[in-house]
């Protein structure tokens, strides 16, 4: 029997993801695995730097599947903007959109200056992939379109988008494990998809699922790491 872990928005909260690893290890019984991380590492939380880092390193005994969330593609745009980073140049209107949206925590992460982001850890996070697929689910950040094969789906489709509440459509046979849209009294569990995005920055509540790579569906179990809410 091997599983699948399933960690959803970090947003920032380095300490809930170090607590995510230890106990993926310890359920696993030392046998490692596959962890997907489906996206946004930064903005919010306040260590932004420190969870890219952890992530860029990789996970010993772990294959880990990294994917791209929207917050992280708004980073890449804002600090490098259309080419403009190897000019020393920026797009204003996209990084004061990133600002806006939570990433002056990623900046203060970094010691505040958008010249004092690494381009290492800027490259790692533009060529996060979008999608990781395997027999029996689909996992990805936002969701995606189930009138389009999985490889014609639309990015933005992939990073942005929001599932009308209580539809619980997968994809054809695979189920749709995703983040992206929180709810703090969730995960959202339904036949078709898992949206296990619980607000975790804010609420201190980190959940990861656990999908049996030999059964189709969702989880079997849940892992609910609990600390401090945001500003405690």
């Amino acid at each position: 029997m091997s599983f699948t872990y399933v960690i959803p928005d970090i947003h920032g909260r380095d300490d809930l993801l170090g607590r995510a690893l230890a106990d993926i290890a310890a359920h696993s019984g030392g046998r490692g695995g596959i962890i997907v991380a489906i996206g946004d590492y930064v903005d919010k939380g306040p260590h932004s730097r420190e969870v890219v880092e952890r992530l860029r390193s990789g996970i010993a005994g772990w294959d880990l599947v990294a994917l791209k969330g929207n917050h992280d593609a708004m980073m890449v745009q804002g600090l490098r903007g259309q080419g403009l980073r190897e000019q020393g140049l920026r797009d204003p209107a996209k990084l004061a959109f990133w600002i806006e949206k939570g990433g002056d925590t990623a900046l203060a992460s970094y010691g505040g200056e958008p010249s004092a982001v690494p381009e290492a850890h800027i490259a790692w996070l533009d060529q996060r992939p979008l999608m990781h697929v395997d027999i029996h689910r689909v996992y990805v950040h936002a969701g995606v379109d189930p009138e389009l094969p999985l490889d014609q789906q639309n990015e933005a489709t992939l990073l942005w988008k929001r599932y009308p509440k209580g539809d619980g459509a997968g994809f054809g046979a695979r189920h749709v494990v995703h983040g992206h849209d929180n709810d703090p009294d969730g995960p959202l569990l339904y036949e078709g998809r898992s949206n296990l995005d619980t607000l975790a920055w804010r609420t201190g509540r980190l959940t990861v699922g656990v999908f049996d790579d030999d059964r189709p569906g969702g989880p079997v179990d849940l892992i609910v790491i609990k600390g401090p809410p945001a500003g405690v």
